[in-house]
């Protein structure tokens, strides 16, 4: 069994950023293992710019931006294992893994760090009734169909979800000479940053069309239309609002899901509405050691969030493996979502241990129109920032610093609500 000081389980933007974080915090002994054939996840295929614009002030595409983190870690001599599949992750620390080379082997690590990433919902989570023809696909399969493989998946389109890659699969679909029908949305807002319904949207005439669903698919062997129907505020079909759609593809953007089965088989806490880990203020899941970030973690609508988020995780984990993590009076603060919140990231906070600023990240539950983010301590209100507007589709966050927290030294709960602006704006 050969040992590391740390082990990434991912070799996509998180993993890397963790990667390079973890070295220059001192750590010379990592691994990096990707079950992909090249390192950069997801960005591979995602060809399209607006990356980068946080991390390195300019605008990048996917594959450019992965590059740059690439190069640093081969820079760095950091070691990775590609084409290898991590089978198991146990609460001591082995990580089981198999490739072609190795065979199945085991690792043990003084600390891992989750970077799985997520997956696209599937149509078996909708119940679309209807035969399954060929000619569905999910708007990320349709995206490495086009980006890298080089095919078309079909010329007449509809889509179902507004998520970000469904709409930036409108735009490409559109560019590449596919008729985009239309866009339907089950919810009355969309699921994807307001840039991207103009930008792949309206600057090409697809309409969005919100609380529509599809509702029957006709052909058996190649789809050969749909149905959308409106749906009330349950979201049930009304009976009297179909309209048909002739297509031979149907793109699935209907939702990420957080990649956690090796999550769950260890043991580690999983928060039900992220569906990924619980995580304190230095990225670190329920077991410790094992720490957690980018898209396994909750879903980012900006990369950029992810590398920073990742650089605290393999800073922090860096710390632990070398045992100067700061022990002493533990101060404890749970964070609470309510009144419009949905979750928070971290969900714990330990100022003992935190950085001197932290940032708290999490989606609302509706769209809110001049509004207030407020943060209580305990039951007094601390922090007010005022919005003009906030929607799910875009991750919020909120600045935190050690010194403010420290000057409230029995404070127990931060609670994070949505509430009304003053009429006259304050």
């Amino acid at each position: 069994m050969k040992n590391y000081e740390i082990v990434i389980v991912g070799g996509g933007p998180a993993g890397l950023a963790a990667a390079i974080s973890a070295r220059k915090a001192g750590i010379r002994e990592i691994l990096i293992m990707e079950r992909d054939q090249e390192l950069g996840g997801i960005l591979n295929q995602c060809i399209h710019n607006g990356f980068g614009l946080h991390t390195f002030k300019e605008e990048l595409t996917g594959p450019e931006y992965a590059d740059r983190f690439i190069r640093k870690v081969k820079e760095l001599g950091i070691e990775y294992k590609l084409n290898t599949m991590v089978m198991d992750i146990r609460q001591d620390k082995t990580v089981t893994a198999m490739n072609r080379d190795d065979g199945l082997f085991t690792i043990q690590a003084g600390a891992v760090i989750l970077a799985m990433g997520c997956r696209e919902r599937s149509r078996g989570a909708l119940n679309i009734p209807g035969y399954r023809p060929a000619g569905i696909y999910s708007a990320g399969t349709a995206q490495r169909l086009v980006n890298v493989e080089g095919y078309l998946p079909g010329r007449e389109v509809v889509i179902l979800g507004s998520g970000d890659i469904g709409l930036i699969m409108a735009r490409r679909m559109t560019l590449e000479g596919a008729k985009v029908k239309a866009v339907a949305e089950l919810m009355p807002y969309s699921g994807g940053l307001k840039r991207n319904i103009v930008q792949c949207l309206d600057d090409f005439g697809i309409p969005l069309k919100l609380s529509h669903t599809v509702v029957d698919i006709r052909g058996k062997r190649r789809l050969e239309g749909v149905t959308l129907a409106k749906v009330d505020s349950s979201g049930k079909p009304i009976p009297g609002t179909e309209e048909e759609y002739s297509c031979d593809t149907l793109l699935l953007s209907v939702g990420l899901i957080p990649e956690n089965e090796l999550s769950r088989e260890c043991g580690i806490k999983i928060n039900p509405v992220t569906s990924g880990p619980e995580v304190n203020e230095s990225f670190e899941t329920s077991v410790p050691g094992i720490f957690a970030c980018g898209n396994v973690l909750h879903v980012h609508d900006l990369v950029d969030f992810v590398s920073e988020e990742a650089a605290s995780a393999g800073k922090h984990a860096a710390a632990f493996v070398r045992g100067d993590t700061e022990i002493g009076k533990s101060h404890i603060i749970e964070i609470q979502p309510a009144d419009g919140i949905r979750y928070t990231v971290p969900g714990v906070i330990d100022v003992s241990r935190m950085d001197e600023k932290l940032t708290l990240r999490f989606r609302v539950g509706g769209v809110y129109k001049n509004c207030c983010i407020c943060a209580y301590f305990d039951d007094k209100k601390v922090i007010r920032r005022k919005r003009p507007a906030v929607a799910p589709g875009e991750m919020e966050e909120l600045k935190l610093t050690r010194e403010t927290l420290m000057e409230y030294p029995d404070l127990k709960t931060i609670t994070l609500k949505i509430e009304e602006a003053q009429e006259n704006g304050r």
